[in-house]
């Protein structure tokens, strides 16, 4: 398993936006498939959104419409961009996926997370 990194989080206020990033802890990785999970304290971890290799996004209906999944393949970094945020999505965030190795061979990924409070 191959650790990712996560960073971007932060207290926004209802309304405002943050862009959290995804990319792999040692940079000989390469990013592919990717989503993005939360989880919000006393609640299950739940699926936000997910990018294929090739750039197609897929999003759960709650943030469709205010979040945006990218990647950017020469910074080998996968973005969460999301506005118009509320009190409940208010969770840590996290980044789990493929990635290709020096060798080819494709390994999973994941990261620890990335807190983001949405309050007034």
């Amino acid at each position: 398993q191959v650790q990712l990194v996560e960073s971007g989080g932060g207290l926004v206020q209802p309304g405002g936006s943050l862009r959290l990033s995804c990319a792999p802890a040692v940079s000989s990785y390469s990013i592919n498939g990717m989503a993005w999970y939360r989880q919000a304290p006393g609640m299950q971890r739940e699926w936000v959104a997910a990018i294929t290799s090739t750039g197609r996004p897929n999003y759960v209906d709650s943030v469709k419409g205010r979040f945006t999944i990218s990647r950017d393949g020469d910074k080998n970094t996968v973005y969460l961009q999301m506005n118009s945020l509320r009190p409940d999505d208010t969770a840590v965030y996290s980044c789990e996926g493929g990635v290709i190795g020096s060798d080819g061979a494709d390994y999973g990924a994941w990261g620890q997370g990335t807190e983001v409070i949405v309050s007034s």
